[in-house]
């Protein structure tokens, strides 16, 4: 399925490329970076969501009340008062820094296991019988789905947010890693065996390198599902952290302070996402050229 969806996802993507792009040029790559740069439309668009809330939230009798969307204003004043008197007695970087933690605790730990248990899926019939039926069945679930779970059986401390994102995470790095592997050609496998590499070698040289796109690819998605699933991860026992902030907010209707937490996360996991482009085009350049 996974493979499926990868490869639906690239068809799609050459396909966007073609009608925004317009009639191709002699020597073009539709999977070329740079055709059809949307960088501008992306700055104008955010521009006019800004403007649009601006303009819903002005004037002593907006559109819309402050109690349900409070003026940019309104949290950017709350976001200084945050940042240099604190929520729930944290200011807001160590808010940040104790979600970051447990993001990247999480995220280093799917990756250690989850990257392993996909090639050993895609290429050991005993592995994907063994691995294939569980994460196939949790994978579908809502982390609040098993989040009870969790706190029966590893508490309400730090060890259960940790659990709880690392399952958020490492569902789809395992199927997208199995999947890189397995679309690996099995010519340039054979073509390394008899060229008098080892397995060993032909594991790092070949598969791997072939898988790497897919391999990222999942890592994006897998750090993405993380920061979905923080907040509940810090929805019980938690005093500290970015979605405790949020959480404790909406429970007392202070919806400057929800609002102001939703985008410091949002541009914390952009950020995040836009080095992990950035390494992609690093790491794999030929990645939608072929």
């Amino acid at each position: 399925m996974a493979n499926t969806e990868v490869a639906a996802d690239g068809t799609f993507s050459r396909l966007l490329s073609v009608f925004s792009a317009g009639p191709a040029k002699p020597g073009d790559s539709y999977g070329a970076p740079g055709r059809g740069n949307s960088t501008g439309i992306a700055i104008a668009t955010t521009i006019a969501l800004f403007l649009l809330w601006y303009f819903v939230t002005f004037g002593e009798d907006p559109l819309i009340k402050p109690l349900f969307l409070p003026s940019p204003s309104d949290v950017w004043a709350k976001f200084v008062v945050v940042m240099t008197e604190g929520y729930q007695n944290r200011t807001l970087p160590e808010h940040a820094q104790a979600s970051l933690m447990r993001i990247f605790a999480s995220f280093a730990l799917a990756v250690l296991i989850g990257v392993p248990t996909g090639i050993a899926m895609a290429t050991n019939r005993i592995a994907r019988g063994v691995f294939d039926p569980p994460i196939e069945f949790y994978r579908p679930l809502p982390p609040l789905g098993y989040l009870p779970l969790t706190v029966i059986w590893f508490g309400i401390g730090e060890e259960q947010k940790l659990v709880l994102l690392f399952l958020a995470m490492f569902a789809p790095i395992v199927l997208n890693t199995r999947a890189g592997v397995r679309s690996v050609a099995i010519e340039q496998i054979h073509a390394a065996y008899s060229l008098g590499a080892s397995r060993a070698q032909v594991l790092w040289h070949v598969i791997l390198k072939g898988a790497m796109p897919e391999i990222l690819t999942g890592l994006r998605i897998g750090i993405g599902f993380g920061w979905t699933t923080l907040v509940a991860a810090e929805l019980v026992a938690t005093q500290v952290g970015l979605g405790a902030m949020i959480m404790t907010a909406s429970e007392f209707l202070v919806t400057d302070v929800v609002i102001m937490g939703i985008i410091v996360i949002g541009i914390i996991a952009y950020s995040f996402d836009l080095f992990m482009r950035w390494l992609e085009r690093t790491l794999v350049p030929w990645k939608g050229r072929v």
